[in-house]
């Protein structure tokens, strides 16, 4: 392989496998790396796991907001709509609205949810079971994660598939099984800020003890949420919330399929799951990358990049960087360190730290208790990943369930 060989922006790319073996010859030879791409435009690829954390923390230097945070060139008339969604913000701007939706994610709130989530996985789990041949993506580890939401956002039960058919629509549209183009993923945007809008409305006519009223309700130094902002986050917090825990989920319990030995360890030793939780997280990073924007000229491990420079850092090559993990080609669940501050599938801290880590954390642990307490697996066929850059997916997942 040389660096001619590099093409990691093509989807097609991630459809069987992803190309770990570039970013593995990335990280050793040009960790740096400027990738000139088909259509005469080029981005600098970041791929070690100090530099990742470098970049993720200094929005003063690389900007979310010059043109957003998401590696699609963006028409003028969309970059100026994503601009306002918090992904793609600056501080002070970030930093105002954030601490506004913090108010719904503070450890109170989430031990409210955790006991029951607990009893939605128990009878998810014991419904698969029942069931015996299940397409785990859809029918197991897409459940949570909807109803998290759902309940999270005072989104109905009976509306939850509407959440996941937008977001699924809103993330695919690259995948040919959705066989979607890009005005049908932008109808979809747009479908899904229609429903915000209408239960904002909702619950400023008819306030309730949920978190949808207390996120309309919370005043940071006298400024609320306005409309727009509520509908741009609940848009943002359904597609984010929805996909990367579904996605994390699916590939633990691949994973642990296809690594018998470390499922074992957990059955043997419960107590063992939080530490597997981080593994999971490590091994299946859902988002592989996002962008900034350089706001002045800037050198990242010996390299000199210009001002307004395209800047993407990998979360899934930072996460088997042989300098931080020991054998990181190797899932194992008792893999220590490996808490939050090493691997970086919530970001490398800084102001976009991902809001909903704890949730998603929550969500994976109990799921797992249940399925290592209820039952016991076998794979029926090769898993299917989805066609995307962006989302580490896995779109099909046959598996036979049966009771221990």
């Amino acid at each position: 392989m040389d660096l001619g060989d590099i093409n990691l922006f093509d989807p097609d790319a991630y459809v069987d496998e992803l190309p770990h073996e570039q970013f593995a010859y990335l990280r050793k030879e040009a960790p740096v790396f400027r990738h000139e791409m088909a259509d005469g435009n080029h981005f600098w690829c970041v791929t070690r796991h100090q530099d990742l954390i470098t970049v993720n923390r200094d929005a003063a230097s690389y900007s979310s907001w010059r043109k957003t945070a998401l590696a699609t060139i963006q028409t003028d008339d969309v970059l100026e709509q994503q601009r306002l969604m918090m992904l793609n913000m600056d501080p002070p701007e970030h930093s105002k609205l954030r601490k506004i939706v913090n108010k719904g994610f503070t450890p109170k709130m989430i031990r409210g949810l955790t006991d029951h989530l607990a009893e939605e996985a128990r009878q998810i789990v014991a419904e698969a079971i029942e069931k015996g041949d299940v397409e785990f993506v859809e029918e197991v580890a897409s459940e949570l994660p909807l109803i998290a939401i759902a309940e999270f956002l005072g989104v109905p039960r009976e509306d939850r598939k509407i959440i996941f058919d937008l977001s699924n629509r809103m993330i695919g549209s690259e995948d040919p099984d959705y066989q979607l183009d890009e005005g049908e993923a932008q109808l979809a945007g747009m479908e899904m800020f229609a429903y915000a809008q209408q239960l904002a409305d909702d619950r400023r006519a008819n306030p309730r003890d949920d978190i949808v009223s207390a996120l309309l309700e919370a005043e940071v130094d006298g400024e609320r949420l306005d409309e727009l902002e509520f509908n741009l986050f609940f848009m943002l917090l359904a597609v984010a919330g929805n996909e990367t825990t579904r996605n994390a989920i699916s590939h633990g319990m691949l994973a642990l399929l296809e690594n018998p030995e470390q499922q074992q360890i957990l059955r043997d030793d419960p107590s063992k799951l939080d530490a597997a939780i981080e593994e999971i997280l490590r091994w299946g990073t859902p988002v592989m990358q996002f962008r900034r924007q350089t706001t002045k000229a800037v050198t990242i491990a010996g390299v000199d990049i210009d001002e307004d420079e395209p800047i993407v850092f990998w979360h899934i090559s930072a996460n088997r960087d042989e300098t931080v993990f020991e054998d990181p080609y190797k899932f194992l669940v008792e893999r220590s360190p490996n808490v939050h501050t090493n691997h970086v599938a919530f970001g490398g801290g800084g102001p976009h730290f991902c809001l909903g880590a704890n949730l998603a954390r929550a969500e994976m642990k109990v799921v797992f208790a249940e399925l290592l307490k209820q039952g016991t697996w076998e794979q029926r066929a090769p898993a299917r990943r989805l066609r995307s850059n962006f989302i580490n997916g896995i779109k099909q997942l046959d598996v036979s369930l049966k009771p221990v």
